[in-house]
């Protein structure tokens, strides 16, 4: 009959606690399975699957008492390194929306909202479209993949007994400076030629004073929008990919900055 002492009982709930903490603090601040839509039931059930996988081969770890100072003070460490990578990866969600909704503002499609399940608020139709197509793109580049391995490397990086530091929250609020470069990056291309357009409507308005603005300059500057973020689609797989990568790195620096030396 197998018996196990409470030293040894409390050890092995440690063994999975630790690591569940952390990978459930990531999918709470993850973009996709963070957002209101997806439920809680699912997002505990994927944590415990994907500890279950990743807690055997782990490095071992000290015996630290759950119900004591040093136990508490662990998991809030974990809750930490969790959220530094998945707020991370949120960042990147926020510039392509923001990215969106600039474009909707100048393509005057500000007024047409449709309700946002991961902000729980309305946000543009092109916002939204933007954050489907980015979502997609990154499921079909094997992005999901990639933040997994980073969370399975982050503990052979920072062991689950690493002190705290605050470090990584600079990082993670450096890394979220970018967020307005990314999304102007982003809406670039259509910004430049509705600019354009509304120059050439000026000059219409100018030489043909009778021209009604109105009828004429909405339609110009809706098609105009829509043509040309048709053709920067094609551009757009390239570069998530890439600010998906540095999404990464900076969420494990920002983990290694939280966990401290």
């Amino acid at each position: 009959m197998l018996t196990l002492s409470g030293a040894e009982l409390e050890g092995l709930l440690a063994l999975f606690l630790f690591p569940f903490v952390r990978i459930l603090a990531w999918l709470s601040f993850d973009p996709l399975m963070g957002n209101r839509s997806a439920p809680v039931s699912v997002r505990v059930a994927l944590a415990f699957v994907l500890t279950v996988a990743i807690a055997p081969v782990l490095p071992p770890t000290g015996q630290v008492p759950l119900v004591s100072g040093d136990g508490i003070l662990i998991l809030l460490q974990q809750i930490a390194v969790g959220a530094a990578l998945g707020f991370s990866l949120r960042i990147l969600f926020a510039a392509v929306e923001f990215a969106g909704q600039f474009m909707g503002l100048q393509m005057g499609l500000s007024f047409a909202t449709l309700f946002d399940p991961v902000n729980g608020a309305q946000t543009p139709v092109v916002a939204q479209f933007l954050t489907v197509t980015a979502a997609l793109i990154l499921f079909a580049f094997n992005g999901h993949h990639l933040v997994i391995a980073a969370l399975a490397q982050s503990f052979v990086d920072i062991p689950v007994s690493a002190s705290l530091s605050g470090a990584g929250f600079a990082m993670v609020a450096h890394w979220g400076g970018s967020l307005f470069s990314i999304g102007l990056h982003i809406a670039l291309p259509v910004t430049a030629a509705l600019l354009a357009t509304n120059l050439a409507i000026g000059m219409m308005t100018r030489a043909s004073p009778q021209l009604n603005i109105f009828a004429v300059g909405f339609p110009l500057t809706l098609g105009a929008g829509f043509l040309v973020l048709y053709f920067t689609l094609a551009y757009l797989p390239s570069l998530l990919d890439r600010l998906w990568l540095q999404a990464i790195q900076a969420g494990t620096a920002a983990m290694g900055g939280v966990a401290g030396p």
